[in-house]
């Protein structure tokens, strides 16, 4: 969607204007959908264009007037002449809408952003102002005209009862009489304008009706649309629980996950423990025969542990005999060396006696 541009370069010549008719000069260009109210229902809106196409202000320097206008391709969608009478409305941030009495209809566009309608319905304001003060000015020149045609003839009247025509007199009664026929066609003008401001004020009545139809339209649209965003808000709440509900979901999957794994281990080591209870089942039917082996090899141990006894009893004695054999060898000893030593003294005493008794035989 565009924004808001400014005039173009080349003016816009449309089909549906006459052939003599004035080349116009846009002043303003936007981008928006162009939608029409539903001739038939008064209610609904109809789409006038596919897409975004370009909506224009032109100004008609030779008639003074301003118009809107919109083409798609080279079909006219809109060809709005603004009136003093119009009314922009804003139905939503990004809608807005005026009715044509002229056209019979009511357009509203669609914008893209809420700064691109503020810009559209600021720029309606200031063109509606300007055609006011234009009928004003036109209303005026009209009124101006009709007070000199009728001074001239009235004029006129008086230069006929005058009994003497002078050339100056039958110009005036010349003039006199195209003022006449000037008159003529604008009292024509005006009952012409009369009925055709009857005829718009009729349909600007039946606009005016449908577009309290399309108000309160609006307002039931309105009135669904926060219906809408309250369910929608019911939805959104009733989702977050949901998810509430599915993270609790998933960390009771999760605890559930942690327990089956910790339920197949206990189911594991329940199995090894009943391979275990086996096993000790079966050791259980030896248990009598090692309580037999092992009351065999208690008495056994309780003999040895007695023979034990015995024996240290025996080594203690064995010990004591040692003990007093060896003070006896001591004693021995003692004495044996004291026999040698006296044996040693006899022995000397031997030899002392063996050499006197030599000595004896060689002196006899």
């Amino acid at each position: 969607m565009g924004t808001p541009g400014r005039p173009g370069p080349l003016p816009l010549q449309l089909p549906h204007q006459e052939v003599n008719s004035t080349r116009e000069q846009p002043i303003f260009t936007t981008r928006a959908h162009v939608f029409q109210i539903d001739p038939t229902t008064k209610k609904n809106w109809v789409p006038a264009s596919k897409q975004a196409v370009t909506v224009s202000y032109f100004y008609d320097v030779t008639r003074n007037s301003y118009r809107i206008i919109s083409v798609d391709g080279a079909k006219v969608i809109i060809n709005s002449t603004i009136t003093p009478n119009m009314t922009f409305t804003k139905t939503s941030q990004k809608f807005g809408q005026w009715a044509d009495s002229r056209a019979n209809t009511v357009f509203g566009l669609g914008f893209s952003s809420e700064q691109q309608l503020t810009k559209f319905a600021e720029k309606f304001q200031e063109v509606k102002e300007a055609a006011k003060i234009a009928r004003d000015k036109s209303q005026d020149k009209i009124e101006t005209s009709s007070n000199h045609s009728q001074a001239s003839s009235v004029n006129g009247t008086d230069d006929e009862k005058a009994s003497h025509a002078s050339p100056a007199d039958i110009h005036l009664k010349s003039e006199n009489n195209k003022l006449k026929i000037a008159l003529t066609q604008s009292a024509a003008n005006v009952k012409k304008w009369e009925i055709e401001l009857q005829t718009l004020r009729e349909s600007n009545a039946r606009l005016t009706t449908a577009l309290q139809e399309s108000a309160a339209s609006v307002e039931q649209w309105r009135r669904q649309c926060c219906i809408c965003r309250d369910e929608n808000d019911r939805l959104r709440n009733k989702i977050d629980k949901l998810e509430e509900q599915s993270s609790v979901i998933n960390r009771e999957k999760e605890k559930n996950f942690q327990l089956k794994r910790r339920i197949e281990e206990l189911e594991s080591e329940l199995r090894e423990k009943e391979t275990e209870l086996k096993d000790l089942r079966k050791q259980s039917e030896i248990i009598p025969q090692l309580m037999s082996e092992c009351e065999y090899v208690s008495e056994k141990l309780e003999a040895a542990e007695r023979d034990n006894q015995n024996l240290e009893d025996k080594v203690l004695s064995l010990r004591s005999d040692i003990e007093e054999s060896k003070y006896r060898q001591r004693h021995l000893k003692v004495e044996l060396k004291s026999f040698l030593e006296v044996l040693d003294g006899k022995i000397d005493d031997l030899h002392d006696f063996r050499r006197g008794l030599s000595k004896l035989g060689t002196d006899n």
